[in-house]
């Protein structure tokens, strides 16, 4: 069970914008929702902003398994690499994933590689520290 919550949620949001765009371009670039706001003006979310939101959603949930401490954790920063390096090459190699929306995904993957790392670290040197002291 572990091993299953170590999947980084990122990866779900990348591939899932990743079938969607190869999907067509209708999926991705049409209108999602529009509402009016109370200032009357129209306020619209494009497919690619629905993905963006939902990446912001997962690296929250990629923070909060940062700080978890225990080998899972090391599986977790490998997988979330790996995610990282897959949809650098997928924005950079594949047309339809060089789009805004999806360069703010991979960059949501770039910062959970560093905070996850720096999030260990930093965990690591307060045990050290603790540990210390006795």
């Amino acid at each position: 069970m572990k091993y299953i919550i170590s999947f980084p949620a990122l990866a779900i949001v990348i591939a899932a914008y990743l079938l969607m765009a190869a999907g067509g371009d209708m999926l991705i670039d049409g209108d999602a929702y529009s509402m009016t706001l109370a200032s009357g003006a129209e306020m619209t979310l494009r497919g690619g902003d629905v993905f963006v939101i939902a990446g912001l959603f997962a690296l929250f949930l990629e923070m909060l398994k940062a700080a978890r401490p225990g080998r899972a954790a090391v599986l977790d920063h490998v997988l979330s690499v790996g995610t990282f390096v897959v949809a650098l090459v997928a924005f950079l190699l594949v047309d339809y994933a060089g789009t805004a929306p999806f360069f703010i995904l991979t960059l949501m993957t770039l910062v959970d590689v560093i905070a996850g790392f720096a999030i260990s670290l930093f965990s690591a040197r307060c045990d050290l520290a603790i540990g210390s002291d006795r």
